[in-house]
């Protein structure tokens, strides 16, 4: 991704526990060729890092369940976001290693972000609502 394409994303927060957890996951060599993983090691190096306690209750953390709409295609999801070794096949789940997944960490409540998918496609992704956030729940330490 080009330096332009970072300035133009939307900013974003981690807490340092999630940035933690990934940055460890990502240095894993079974991601070293991996593109979504690239781009989640590009976001992470540009969020805004919080500890658990501070993280606003309407920014989408590991374990999160949020809703948003594609906005190419017009369809709305609800998804909670999960680690890849827990992104087991049941709905309503999607891993941080994939694209959506990626694109959502960090985002809050009204923030649109464009994320590339496989194949050279793109989409446009805006964050209708953050459902439910462990950390505002008191969960720090999930």
């Amino acid at each position: 991704m080009s330096d332009a394409n970072i300035r133009e994303r939307p900013p974003i927060t981690v807490t340092s526990l999630d940035l933690e957890r990934l940055e460890r996951l990502l240095e894993s060599s079974a991601y070293d060729d991996n593109a979504v993983a690239q781009e989640l090691q590009e976001e992470l190096n540009r969020a805004r890092v919080v500890e658990p306690r501070a993280v606003p209750p309407e920014v989408i953390t590991m374990h999160s369940t949020t809703r948003f709409v594609d906005e190419v295609t017009g369809a709305e999801h609800e998804l909670t976001l999960v680690y890849p070794h827990e992104a087991d096949g049941t709905p309503g789940q999607v891993s941080v290693l994939a694209p959506v997944g990626s694109a959502l960490l960090g985002l809050s409540a009204g923030q649109r972000i464009d994320w590339p998918l496989a194949g050279g496609r793109s989409t446009r992704l805006r964050v209708l609502s953050v459902v439910r956030q462990p950390e505002s729940l008191g969960e720090y330490h999930r």
